[in-house]
């Protein structure tokens, strides 16, 4: 039997997806909460994690179990492949009972799960960063721009970023923009994925 928890700050939406696990004999939703800081994944033994509009995206253990994430929100999907290495699986919220099952069952035998939109899209963005590694970038980035870009991956908004390199954010703003451009990344997460990927910046 495949030990679940469900975490959502949507009251709704946890109820639903524990009454359409809980005729699966398969499947023992052990505990459910609106906020992960609440939960002690350890203690309940938690083999499948239900982030289920769980947005951003949040810091977890390294020993934390498997992650289905229901999201219509691309970059959290980003965000958890930048940030995990553990088995995991993303699709939409509006699941249906049987796909919501068959990936519970997939994670909790080891395999990567997605529904074809959030699986092609990541293929999309893997094949950008194929592309700018290789061969150098056609203009590289400047030392105010590195900068910025990893103050970016520290997770800084712009004001922040401004604050902490002395300038406006205004200027932080154009920097953006140039960097983006070099980089062919079309958002903070993109960019911040070739930048690592190119070992322009470090976590």
């Amino acid at each position: 039997m495949i030990r679940v928890t469900i975490v959502s700050p949507n009251p709704a939406l946890r109820i639903g997806l524990r009454e359409l696990l809980s005729d699966n004999t398969d499947i023992n939703v052990t505990g459910e909460s609106a906020d992960l800081d609440e939960l002690d994944l350890m203690s309940k033994k938690t083999e499948v994690l239900i982030l289920a509009s769980v947005s951003p995206f949040p810091e977890l253990e390294e020993e934390s179990p498997a992650i289905l994430l229901l999201t219509d929100d691309f970059e959290d999907v980003q965000l958890m492949v930048g940030k995990s290495e553990r088995v995991w699986g993303a699709l939409s919220p509006q699941v249906g009972e049987d796909e919501l099952v068959a990936a519970i069952k997939a994670l909790g035998e080891g395999l990567w799960v997605g529904s074809p939109a959030l699986v092609k899209g990541l293929m999309n963005i893997s094949n950008q960063i194929e592309l700018v590694n290789e061969g150098e970038l056609p203009e590289p980035l400047t030392p105010r721009e590195i900068e910025v870009l990893q103050l970016v991956t520290q997770g800084l908004a712009n004001k922040q970023v401004a604050l902490s390199l002395n300038i406006s954010e205004h200027t932080v703003k154009f920097h953006l923009s140039s960097l983006f451009s070099k980089l062919n990344a079309a958002s903070r997460t993109e960019a911040v994925r070739v930048g690592l990927s190119m070992g322009l910046i470090s976590l």
